[in-house]
């Protein structure tokens, strides 16, 4: 790499299907040393092994190979080397396939690899389930680090952290060894801010109003030798980044103030957050701690079989012509055909006197699973569509019931760090060995983190001052974001003032968010505060079943968890809604449709429309457009 103070790194893909263009467009928009690319999600690995099942020359992300056709050689011409997580479960296979595309191109690349983290051809040995689908060790950044000190111009990685994409390359520039363990944390924190692209400039952002994100631009990290780094982005790119959409960004699927990883434990109870000018936030500093003596293993297998038909009711009597589908439905079913699961879930988007008839209707989902593929398939289709001319008035269907399909779960598993064999293949085919961290001998090793529940929560500041409060959303001073973790979510809330964090650290307790989402009432839930970010993060254990392909409920990532308790309404103090104790313009909610207020073509959908049926659990991605979540 060029000898800088600074590595300019850059991101350009957050999940296998984010924007194609995205690659020209950082390379062409600004300088960069590196360019990397997250293409990896818990459901993408099992889409990918289901890939790998039909043909074994398949199973990494085919879309990054189209995106170098158009731009490896455009990156070799401007120097900046790439950094991808795109080999997935095949990344050999990809590598292969990089160097036969770049002798077509007569483009001259140096292309290498990073595997060990596919464990399951050694399931036995290191005591892994039965039946599964893929097991994938999360491995560090010092594997790319090899690759790229070793001249490699391309690296593609199977199942890394998302955040090793940026510790690697700055491992490899700066010469930071394992007992760097601050620099570590600091490329970490860098690397979690850059992993989901555009979520760091204003894309998913809760205060989308106050920028436009139209087409949001990708984010840079400019990352300094002691770890600490500025966020930024190409200059005339769309978008914003603020200490808000860095916050956010930080907040999203992490728990507690320990962020454990196979290089370095991060301390985000220690960062710090500086605007320094538009569209710049430094972070620093970040503590480091040693990391855990134990790898996460990403698990995945097929769960059973799954359907879902979607009933529209309309107008009068909804609750009574949900039950008549229900009572009819149950007894329709032949007897021993009746699916393990079955459940139930009324929507009520429709709105009296409505002036359309989709605003005067609701929606009815039946959502039914069993290990029985056929329990799920034809009978069960046959069962809801002979209804049609003898149940509730106005019978009729989102969609036709499909076959049913097959659905995911992923759980994770721990191995001994050392069990895992870690290598960098080279360019010129060599292989080199990358050891685990030294956790054993280590200065911090006796002070290994504890469990997020055993760790008392950090002095709180003084409440807000009693005083006149108004009934408002909690939205309009606060924002969140939120993601899924298997089969929990997380839930991210920050505060916009000091005044706000004051007021919301001692309101929001979990007491109260079970209040405000009922749904969460009879989970474990875990509240974890950090007073640097005037945030409160907390997982809910449970919430999402087994995982976001067996879509155990609407929102099957919790993607919209944080939206939601945003609208719920509570006794914020008047102080904090005055127009100028806000950071900003003053949110306003949008007005929905109403009897006397048709919806247009031009009115975003709101909870009156009712959403499109969801797809099928498990999609094959397809070579142009995959459609995996993040």
């Amino acid at each position: 790499m060029r000898e800088r103070t600074v590595l300019r790194i850059g991101n350009a893909s957050g999940f296998y299907g984010d924007r194609f263009d995205a690659v020209r467009e950082m390379l062409t928009g600004g300088p960069l040393d590196v360019l990397t690319g997250d293409y990896l999600a818990e459901l993408t690995m099992l889409i990918l092994a289901r890939d790998r099942l039909k043909d074994p020359a398949r199973g990494y992300a085919r879309t990054f190979l189209r995106q170098m056709e158009e731009c490896l050689g455009l990156a070799r011409e401007r120097g900046v080397r790439i950094v991808v997580n795109a080999g997935g479960l095949n990344p050999a296979r990809l590598a292969d396939d990089l160097r036969a595309l770049a002798r077509r191109l007569a483009v001259e690349a140096a292309v290498a690899h990073v595997e060990g983290d596919d464990l399951l051809p050694r399931r036995e040995e290191l005591g892994l389930p039965d039946g599964l689908l893929a097991a994938h060790a999360y491995l560090g950044g010092f594997g790319i680090a090899a690759c790229l000190r070793e001249g490699a111009d391309v690296v593609v990685t199977g199942r890394v952290t998302d955040a090793a994409l940026v510790v690697g390359p700055g491992i490899a520039h700066f010469g930071w060894t394992p007992d760097d363990l601050d620099a570590l944390a600091g490329a970490v924190v860098a690397g979690h801010v850059l992993e989901c692209g555009a979520q760091a400039t204003g894309g998913n952002y809760a205060f989308f109003r106050e920028h436009d994100v139209t087409r949001p631009g990708f984010p840079i990290a400019e990352l300094h030798a002691d770890g600490s780094s500025v966020i930024t982005k190409h200059p005339g790119t769309g978008g914003a980044v603020t200490t808000g959409t860095v916050t956010a960004q930080l907040l999203y699927e992490t728990g507690g103030s320990h962020y454990l990883g196979p290089d370095v434990t991060a301390r985000l109870d220690t960062v710090r957050l500086t605007g320094q000018g538009p569209d710049r936030v430094r972070i620093d500093p970040v503590r480091g701690e040693a990391p855990p003596a134990t790898l996460k293993v990403g698990l995945n297998a097929l769960g059973g079989h799954h359907n879902e038909v979607v009933f529209v009711l309309t107008g009068l009597d909804i609750e009574a012509k949900a039950a008549l589908v229900q009572r009819q439905f149950t007894e329709a079913l032949p007897p021993g055909a009746r699916p393990a699961e079955l459940r139930w879930t009324l929507a009520r988007t429709d709105h009296p006197d409505a002036p359309t008839e989709e605003t005067a209707s609701a929606l009815l989902r039946l959502t039914a699973r069993d290990p029985d593929s056929a329990k799920v398939g034809r009978e069960l289709g046959k069962a809801a569509v002979e209804l049609g001319l003898a149940g509730y008035p106005g019978f009729h269907l989102t969609a036709p019931p499909g076959p049913g399909a097959p659905y995911g779960v992923f759980t994770a598993a721990y191995v001994d760090a050392k069990a895992v064999e870690h290598t960098a293949v080279l360019p010129d085919g060599r292989r080199i060995a990358v050891p685990p961290a030294p956790v054993a001998g280590h200065p911090a090793s006796a002070e290994l983190p504890l469990p997020e529940t055993e760790l008392p929560e950090p002095e709180l500041p003084e409440p807000l001052p009693g005083g006149p409060t108004r009934r408002a959303p909690l939205g309009l001073v606060a924002g969140a974001r939120s993601g899924d973790k298997g089969g929990d979510a997380n839930l991210g809330v920050w505060a916009r003032t000091e005044d706000g964090w004051r007021w919301l650290v001692h309101t929001l307790t979990v007491q109260r968010l079970r209040e405000l989402l009922p749904e969460t009432a009879e989970l474990d839930i875990t509240r974890h505060v950090l007073p640097n970010l005037r945030a409160v993060n907390f997982t809910l254990t449970g919430l999402l079943g087994q995982g976001v392909a067996a879509r155990h409920r609407f929102d099957p990532q919790a993607k919209a968890l944080g939206e939601w308790l945003r609208s719920r309404h509570l006794d914020i103090p008047t102080s904090l809604l005055s127009p100028t104790a806000l950071p900003g313009p003053l949110p306003t909610a949008t007005t929905p449709p109403t009897a006397t207020t048709p919806p247009t073509a031009t009115t975003p959908p709101t909870a009156t429309t009712p959403p499109t049926p969801e797809p099928p659990p498990t999609p094959e991605p397809l070579a142009d457009s995959p459609e995996t979540p993040l």
